[in-house]
């Protein structure tokens, strides 16, 4: 998946869904976006010293926490796994190495397998 293509799927067709799969390149090609954002923002606001990351949270975290949960069922595992990040110094880096995990081989409960034949990229 392209770049351009996660965005869109992030934050259109799947803005809000908790169900179903997205593949790496799905999760890491949004929290790029994500964090580019972050970082436009923040200088700008810096610049003309009006707080604007508000702005970027209040819209772009409901497709961020999304995309990570449909990326903890692509690897079988819940979505209220990612909660393990709150534990300090450990969970953060357990929550990582979870979404650097590759995808579980065929269907799972939470969808059909994304890297077979024939699945569509969206």
């Amino acid at each position: 998946m392209s770049f351009a293509a996660a965005a869109r799927v992030c934050l259109t067709a799947k803005y809000a869904t908790l169900s179903g799969r997205a593949r790496r390149s799905e999760y890491w090609w949004f929290s790029l976006l994500y964090v580019s954002a972050a970082v436009v923002l923040v200088g700008i606001s810096f610049a003309i010293k009006v707080p604007l990351l508000n702005v970027l949270l209040l819209s772009l975290i409901v497709p961020m926490l999304t995309v990570s949960v449909r990326r903890l069922h692509d690897t079988g595992k819940s979505g209220w796994r990612m909660l393990i990040a709150l534990i300090p110094v450990v969970g953060p880096v357990v929550y990582l190495v979870g979404m650097m995990a590759d995808s579980a081989p065929g269907a799972n409960q939470y969808g059909p397998f994304p890297k077979a034949a024939g699945y569509p990229v969206d």
